[in-house]
């Protein structure tokens, strides 16, 4: 089983998008699943940085589907999209500013769908802590 090195904390997550964004290009994703530890290399990510940005699900205000958004930095926003395909996003930022990045692909795995059918992300990931505790 793969340990866990440099485990990125919520300060990591709590400073601007645009900040965070280059500094997560190539860091490990980290997920265990039963006894079994995978790692993969972060290549492909977006960032969605608050009410101002128009294609950031918070642009009209919180809603119960996008609340993680505005809670701490560093936890998991994961949402359903078309009725089949989980996306996977980490808040950043300061609370009730909502800012998400979206992690669309690793090194192995090409498409945010892809990447969390993979690692079987779903809704049970919503709102949890980025940190091992969550096996993610």
């Amino acid at each position: 089983m793969a340990k866990f090195n440099k485990i990125l904390t919520q300060e990591f997550f709590n400073r601007p998008i645009l900040e965070i964004c280059p500094d997560l290009l190539g860091k490990s994703l980290m997920r265990k699943i039963g006894n079994n530890a995978y790692s993969y290399i972060i290549t492909e990510i977006e960032a969605y940085d608050g009410p101002n940005d128009l294609a950031c699900h918070a642009r009209f205000g919180k809603t119960k589907r996008n609340e993680p958004m505005f809670g701490p930095a560093g936890h998991f926003y994961v949402y359903l999209v078309y009725g089949m395909y989980w996306m996977l996003n980490v808040t950043t930022g300061p609370k009730n500013y909502p800012a998400a990045i979206l992690i669309r692909g690793t090194k192995e795995i090409l498409g945010p769908g892809r990447l969390t059918k993979n690692l079987l992300i779903d809704k049970n990931l919503n709102n949890k802590i980025a940190l091992p505790s969550s096996n993610l």
